[in-house]
């Protein structure tokens, strides 16, 4: 742990007579002195740009996630579907579980690629902070691992090496921080992985009981051993991701509607923000007003252009 002393290293005061009445420690041990700062000025330089964390980890854990996906697909589409004799089954079913696939590889990569809510690398600089025109007594606290200007409710992530804005975790499956920006796409990710492995599981024991009914020879285009194979792995699968990103998913809306991130409720971190109601939090990360939108990977949702952000201790 920082002693006082270092600790102070890492922040800066404002000059000014009502400042010089007490010591450097004391300044900068005083959470409640806040420098409300528009969101403007702490936005990303990189916002506007392609968003990849380049982690041999996460880099693998989203290629596994997608092939994991496409193995799905290819058990479900020509195990199941494709020889069905009843043809609606075969055409309802296939829509739907492509549809839901599809939309949960869309939002896996919005939450891979959209920038989470990375803090401008490297902006404590002195000049810039002289900017701020700081009155006495008020602080600023500097992140010493990215030299950047840690507003309040930010982290820095070991493997963004950046602070990042309402941080919940590093997630190494979409390769990427959720956070401010990106935790919709995540919610939805979890969300529709969920959804595609129930379905599978359902179909599943439809298909194995309509085998055991029939020949095993006629119920697949694969032999008999292969066909057990693939529904036993395709089950084995979608059982696991059902009850993970179910689990993942309702830890999300969780922290979405108590306004508290992972880390926060980790930390346990005192509540230093203003306390709102749990419908205005999921506008907050999914968008305003509520819509069929909230439910696609393609809109992008208003996080509230007006919205502060404080620097603090």
């Amino acid at each position: 742990m920082k002693s006082p002393v270092h600790r102070c290293r890492d922040v800066e005061h404002g000059r000014g007579r009502s400042g010089s009445g007490s010591g450097g420690t004391s300044n900068c041990l005083q959470p409640e002195q806040r420098i409300p700062i528009s969101k403007d000025v702490i936005t990303s330089s990189s916002a506007s740009a392609m968003w990849f964390i380049r982690d041999a980890c996460g880099i693998i854990c989203a290629v596994i996630t997608w092939l994991l996906v496409f193995y799905a697909e290819f058990v479900v589409l020509f195990v199941m579907l494709l020889p069905s004799k009843n043809l609606t089954y075969s055409i309802v079913n296939g829509t739907l579980f492509n549809t839901l696939a599809f939309l949960a590889l869309a939002s896996h990569l919005r939450a891979m690629c959209t920038d989470p809510g990375a803090v401008p690398k490297g902006n404590a600089t002195k000049e810039y902070i002289e900017s701020l025109q700081l009155k006495p007594g008020q602080v600023v606290y500097k992140c010493p691992k990215c030299c950047s200007i840690k507003p309040d409710r930010a982290h820095h992530c070991s493997v963004c090496k950046r602070c990042i804005r309402k941080m919940d975790h590093h997630c190494p499956w979409v390769n990427n921080c959720v956070g401010e920006n990106n935790q919709k796409y995540f919610v939805l990710f979890t969300m529709y992985i969920a959804l595609i492995s129930l379905h599978a599981l359902i179909m599943v024991v439809f298909h194995f009981l309509y085998c055991f009914e029939d020949d095993w020879t006629k119920c697949s285009s694969f032999s008999p051993p292969a066909t057990v194979i693939l529904l036993i792995l395709l089950c084995f699968e979608g059982l696991l991701f059902l009850i993970f990103t179910s689990v993942m998913f309702g830890t999300q809306v969780h922290s979405i509607c108590t306004d508290e991130t992972g880390i926060e409720q980790l930390k346990k971190e005192e509540r230093r923000w203003a306390k709102k109601t749990k419908w205005m939090n999921m506008r907050a990360v999914f968008g305003h007003p509520f819509s069929l939108l909230w439910f696609s990977p393609f809109s992008t949702p208003d996080h509230g252009k007006a919205e502060t952000y404080q620097y603090v201790v």
